[in-house]
């Protein structure tokens, strides 16, 4: 019944069970190891017999080492702020020339978020040798992440090995220290023992004919001691410390046919390689050849990581031949180093040798066609974080090299990398301020946070960058290391690519105290011109969201005071530089942008977007330093020297003027600037005219601003803009006319400059396509026409207004043209509440003087 039972477990197990003959003793076994043993020290290469070769018979066919997956990462290349510059406002009209919002030129893209998973432990099944079957084993790999850092050496990477203490040559020791050193292995599980014994009984034959002997009895361990046991005969507490002493006896002839079989293919795969490498040292061709022979050698032995027993002897031929410093021999070199899983100073040197590889473009193709990149990226997965800090800064820095090269790049997001990089940067926010690897990690999340600043250029690094994630990630690591300008500017360098992104923007304006954050290092990194102009282009972004957002930024403390501030040091910077670079020699070489406009254009964009909110606009509207500051941009600064500043200024001085409140700084200073204003009127920047003319629309609500517009003949120019076709153009210029029609002494211009025609010709061109500007054509000649005798005051256009009123007042023939019906619905209400109303008093009154006359 039970040979019944074993022979059923036999044929369900993947491996083959050699016949056992009659089993040698335990005492036999060691006896013929150690006679081996002695026989080895006098050869230089062990040379099986024929018999001895049967036990390596089924170890031809290895399969490649065991390997866990690798997350990897992605690279993006990015100029650093072109993406900062704004868009052209989106404009509103006159008379409600509501404040304009100045928005981020990158569009937003929609981004779809990827989880990725973290390779799990999972180890190939070996077709190996029922012999090698529980012999190797690969290491478990170790948690993840837990470290600190160190600065790299920007100069040169110097490469200092660190030669593992030497082990004794196997083949000059002596028969108890072969044995003693037996005991560094693992023990192995009963069936690997099982199956091992019966290999060594096979072998040794006919030589065994003894039953009942202790050799017998271990074979019989699994499932068949209790049919030896006579029953009664001792006890059960003898009879188990019996079977231990029996296992410890099979744990010990194990490990000498694991002994045997390594030293074994030591002499015949790989110290012929390693002999060959000490010859060739010359031909670098034919040692890269032999690495990567050896490399593979290694895989099929299962003898890359910790526990092969010559790994210091294989470490330290491997360590002279980087001496030799060529690069295409030292990637082989690292790989192989690396592969076998080294730690501390020799981590820390395979690292910066990697390092030292990747940094040199010369190496991009043999790189790109390599898995060095693998290799790295299981460091950056394995090794602990406080441990191995400083190895860790040169391997996050060779991955941040990888990056940069397209190829790479999507290597590193298709290996899910990107969860990596978060995973690493969440263990060290865990590391508190107080603890001793704090300051040390710093350098490791430079290089981290530049990976990230690259990443985040590509779309599908983004797409597994998740918002959620991410983001918190920064701003605690932002937080924690304010006192940390270099690794401020980055982190903050990510944070202002990733806010041109929607879902980004939103998962960032979602951290509450981002705000206070920001405004922490606006005042403590002031005149760190790289890194305030970050995080302005950030806040632009956020201001440019909602109403929410707007608030939110203006209710922290100090906060428009900081923008004033850093508005009066850039200002004072720029005008500093103007001021030098026109008293030297030659002509005026200054690059436009500088620096310092490039930071006032965004401090300008933020307080734009600031004022659409109600209660945030009125108050910056009374902040007189605020409304100082953005007046002198229009007096220092001309725009064909400095475009976009002049106009992101004068946007920003007409959101202003929409607040009529009390003490408003806008109202105290409308004639100095009207006459700021005229200089963007008499420039060939069409934008700029624009800009002012909106201005103008705003500021001639009063009285003081509409008679400066008649004295300085700036109405003609107004009138002029009719002609240009164009609504962006027509809707300000006719705000601007509709308020010189509120004084009665004023209307008569309009005529003189052929203005009526010009409305009309408007009316006519933009009809239902607009009916907020036909609305704003119908005001101005309604009031133009308030106190005419006959309808002759239109001239020759009475007769082409008529005809164009009636036809627009038509509701089934204008409105049918448009095809979508929410476009409808929203033409239906402008047509019914603001045309209709205006265009159908002013039929009536030019009908009733026409009939009369």
């Amino acid at each position: 019944m039970q040979a019944s039972k074993t022979e059923n477990r036999r044929k369900a197990e993947p491996f083959y069970w050699l016949s056992v003959a009659k089993p040698k003793t335990s005492s036999e076994i060691v006896n013929e190891a150690r006679d081996a043993l002695q026989t080895v020290k006098t050869q230089r290469l062990f040379t099986p017999t024929d018999e001895q070769r049967k036990l390596f018979g089924s170890q031809s066919s290895q399969c490649p080492q065991n390997r866990r997956p690798v997350l990897l990462s992605l690279d993006t290349s990015s100029s650093d702020l072109s993406e900062s510059r704004p868009n052209s406002a989106v404009r509103l009209s006159p008379l409600t020339h509501k404040p304009v919002v100045i928005i981020s030129e990158k569009k937003d893209e929609a981004s779809s978020v990827f989880h990725p998973t973290p390779p799990a432990d999972a180890a190939e099944v070996r077709k190996v040798s029922s012999a090698c079957k529980g012999l190797f084993r690969t290491p478990s790999l170790k948690d993840l992440f837990s470290a600190k850092v160190v600065p790299l050496d920007q100069n040169g990477v110097k490469l200092d090995f660190e030669e593992p203490p030497m082990m004794m040559n196997s083949l000059d020791r002596s028969n108890n220290n072969c044995l003693a050193e037996q005991k560094l292995y693992t023990s192995f599980n009963d069936e690997s023992r099982q199956l091992i014994c019966n290999e060594h009984t096979s072998r040794s034959g006919s030589e065994d004919s003894m039953e009942g002997t202790p050799g017998n009895f271990s074979l019989q361990l699994q499932g068949e001691s209790d049919q030896m046991e006579e029953p009664g005969k001792k006890s059960s507490q003898l009879r188990t410390s019996g079977q231990k002493r029996r296992v410890t006896g099979l744990k010990d002839e194990t490990r000498i046919n694991e002994w045997e079989e390594e030293d074994f293919f030591w002499h015949t795969r790989i110290l012929p390689i390693l002999r060959d490498l000490e010859k060739r040292e010359d031909n670098i061709e034919h040692l890269c050849l032999a690495c990567t022979k050896l490399h593979q050698v290694l895989g099929d032995g299962n003898m890359l990581g910790k526990r092969f027993k010559r790994r210091n002897i294989l470490l330290k031929t491997l360590y002279k031949l980087v001496d030799l410093d060529s690069d295409p021999l030292s990637l082989k070199l690292a790989k192989i180093i690396l592969a076998m899983k080294v730690d501390g100073k020799n981590l820390l040197s395979v690292c910066k040798l990697a390092f030292k590889i990747c940094r040199n473009e010369k190496n991009y193709f043999i790189i790109q066609n390599d898995t060095l990149l693998d290799y790295l990226l299981q460091v950056l997965w394995n090794e602990d974080l406080q441990t191995n800090h400083e190895a860790l800064v040169y391997c996050m820095a060779a991955i941040k090299v990888m990056s940069e090269k397209e190829v790479l790049r999507f290597k590193m997001v298709s290996k899910g990398a990107i969860e990596m990089f978060l995973e690493l940067m969440k263990q060290i926010n865990n590391i508190k301020e107080h603890d001793t690897y704090f300051s040390k990690l710093g350098h490791l999340l430079v290089q981290l946070a530049a990976t990230l600043r690259i990443l985040a250029n590509c779309a599908q690094a983004r797409r597994q960058l998740s918002p959620g994630a991410a983001i918190p990630e920064l701003c605690v690591a932002l937080e924690q290391r304010s006192s940390d300008k270099d690794v401020c500017i980055w982190i903050v360098s990510v944070l202002s690519k990733l806010s041109t992104y929607s879902d980004f923007c939103a998962a960032l304006a979602d951290c509450s105290r981002c705000y206070i954050v920001f405004l922490a290092l606006l005042n403590k990194y002031q005149k760190q011109q790289d890194l305030v102009i970050r995080i302005i282009f950030i806040l632009g972004n956020l201001t440019a969201r909602n109403d929410q957002s707007r608030e939110q930024f203006f209710k922290e403390k100090e906060s428009v005071n900081t923008l004033t501030s850093l508005f009066q040091t850039y200002y004072e910077l720029d005008l500093n530089e103007m001021t030098r670079h026109h008293d030297s020699k030659g002509k005026n070489q200054q690059k436009y942008p500088s620096e310092a406009e490039d930071i006032l254009i965004k401090l300008i964009r933020v307080l734009a977007n600031l004022s659409i909110h109600p209660r945030v606009g009125a108050a910056l509207a009374a902040a007189h330093p605020v409304v100082g500051l953005l007046v002198t941009v229009l007096e220092y600064k001309s725009v064909d020297a400095c475009e976009e500043l002049v106009i992101n200024a004068a946007t920003t001085i007409n959101n202003l003027s929409y607040y009529q409140v009390d003490n408003s700084a806008v109202q105290d200073k409308k004639l100095h600037i009207a006459e700021m204003l005229l200089k963007l009127l008499m420039s060939d920047n069409m934008d700029a005219v624009v800009e002012a003319v909106r201005v103008f629309g705003n500021l001639s609500q009063h009285h003081e601003i509409r008679d400066f517009i008649v004295q300085r003949k700036i109405y003609k120019f107004v009138i002029a803009l009719l002609d240009s076709k164009n609504r962006e153009v027509c809707f300000p210029a006719c705000g601007v006319l509709l308020n010189l029609t509120v004084d009665e002494n004023k209307r008569a211009f309009l005529m003189e400059e052929g203005g009526i025609g010009k409305l009309v010709d408007c009316l006519q061109d933009f009809g239902p396509a607009d009916w907020q500007l036909s609305c704003l054509i119908c005001k101005t000649l309604w009031n133009y026409s308030e106190n005419m005798a006959s309808s002759s005051c239109f001239g020759g256009n009475t007769t082409a207004l008529l005809t164009l009123l009636t036809a627009l007042l038509d509701e089934e023939v204008e409105l049918e043209g448009s095809l979508d019906r929410d476009i409808k619905d929203c033409q239906r209400v402008y047509w019914e509440r603001e045309f209709k109303p205006v265009a159908e008093k002013l039929l009536d009154r030019i009908q009733s003087h026409h009939s009369s006359s």
